[in-house]
């Protein structure tokens, strides 16, 4: 008789995709609102979005228990910087913060793939994007998630980034007018979803800028 072997995981994967776009002065954040487990759709209306600062906002995929674990820290680190600074935390201060958090739990890491948004000190848009254990770069777009790999190529062909080695170095930041960043986004996810059974139902968009943040939601497919 062979030995049966129990196979648990601390681990899940809640599906779901991240996009980030860097513009001259604005950024825009997005992600749908399903969270699945296996075939199976827990709810329809989760927001995997949540703003850390004035001008800071995470969009985070992957197993959604620790996502909300890592939200909690850097909430309770940002509040200690509030007290120590007397100011709110930078966008790319944030970006270094998330990618140390990550880093001290590379031995047992978040199961999250986050994209950071923001608007930097002089007021550009920036992007910073993730892996699980803390690596990060600064990007003019950036998408993350169980979609990512449809949605990628379809940005790379679109917006065609500079390549990080040419010298003297450009800025990550997309040609795009804000509106057009906002109708590139939405054709990403509508093209996601009809191949991405874990991407669907409605996707969440935060628009910073110099006046501040706006939040627009548009429906997807719900199979």
């Amino acid at each position: 008789m062979t030995k049966q072997q129990a196979n648990w995981s601390p681990y899940d994967n809640n599906g779901g995709t991240c996009v980030a776009i860097a513009g001259a002065d604005y950024c825009v954040i997005a992600a749908d609102t399903r969270m699945s487990t296996g075939y199976s759709i827990l709810t329809r209306d989760y927001s995997k979005i949540i703003q850390l600062a004035d001008k800071s906002v995470m969009a985070s995929s992957g197993f959604q228990a620790d996502v909300r674990a890592l939200q909690k820290v850097l909430a309770a680190r940002h509040l200690i910087y509030q007290h120590q600074h007397n100011k709110q935390m930078s966008c790319p201060a944030m970006a270094q913060l998330l990618s140390n958090t990550l880093y001290f739990k590379r031995f047992f890491p978040y199961y999250a793939f986050n994209v950071l948004g923001g608007l930097d000190s002089e007021g550009k848009g920036c992007v910073f994007t993730y892996d699980a254990v803390g690596s990060y770069e600064r990007v003019g777009y950036s998408a993350q998630g169980s979609g990512a790999t449809l949605i990628t190529p379809f940005l790379d062909n679109q917006l065609k980034s500079p390549s990080p080695l040419l010298l003297p170095a450009k800025d990550a930041v997309t040609p795009l007018s804000e509106i057009e960043a906002i109708d590139l986004v939405k054709t990403c996810f509508a093209s996601a979803t009809e191949r991405d059974i874990y991407t669907g139902d409605k996707v969440e968009m935060l628009v910073l800028n110099a006046s501040g943040i706006r939040r627009e939601f548009m429906e997807l497919r719900k199979d």
